[in-house]
């Protein structure tokens, strides 16, 4: 992959430069502000966007602002943010049109998971959507649309947190102790009770997230 990194941290930084360097990932542009991220995108064509939430001058929401205009700008250009904390309300902006896939909110807690930051910004360069967990949980508690969700069980609303994350059915199963077969059972039911129908399209997962979240009709 092709990485665009922008993180005013510069421990941080280095540190997650160095982690997709392992991996045999390309650092082609850095930058410790969102000024100039479009022009980055435009001039290098990353796969994926690693930005910061929270940047210069102000740390409040630069980030998230030129990680939106870089969504609207480039629909299918892959974009992974990071949050020091959950912050439902920059997370719902991001992914309120986040349907077509390309796009990702982790906490920097998960940068220490080495593997699980690499896959997810590999899962979004292919057009996926990857929640962190702990960022679905508080989105669930805050905004759940019940009219849709009311009639899942506890077990398939942990499923469907973990589907949020971008996890497979084998990664779910591993992660609730439970068999694959029965994920499969509990993903069926899930899609049945939100009303989406077979389909060979993977962004129905998405779907039933955002649904959830109320954050599609």
């Amino acid at each position: 992959m092709r990485v665009i990194l922008v993180e005013d941290n510069a421990l941080l930084a280095d540190g997650i430069a160095r982690l997709f360097r392992a991996y045999g990932h390309d650092i082609v542009a850095t930058s410790d502000t969102a000024e100039h991220l479009l022009d980055q995108v435009a001039a290098h064509r990353p796969d994926v966007a690693v930005v910061d939430i929270r940047l210069p001058p102000t740390y409040t929401d630069e980030g998230i602002r030129a990680a939106i205009a870089l969504r609207r700008a480039y629909p299918t250009q892959g974009i992974l943010v990071l949050s020091q904390h959950v912050e439902t309300i920059y997370a719902s902006e991001l992914i309120a049109d986040s349907a077509d896939g390309y796009v990702g909110y982790l906490l920097k807690d998960r940068v220490g998971e080495a593997s699980s930051v690499i896959d997810a910004a590999a899962s979004i360069a292919a057009g996926g959507t990857v929640i962190d967990p702990d960022v679905v949980a508080a989105l669930l508690r805050r905004r759940v649309n019940v009219s849709r969700t009311g009639t899942l069980t506890d077990r398939e609303r942990d499923v469907l947190a973990l589907l949020a994350a971008g996890r497979t059915n084998t990664a779910i199963a591993r992660d609730l102790h439970i068999q694959e077969t029965t994920v499969v059972k509990h993903v069926s039911n899930i899609m049945a009770k939100l009303d989406l129908p077979p389909s060979q399209d993977q962004h129905r997962r998405v779907l039933a997230v955002l649904i959830a979240l109320g954050l599609s009709p």
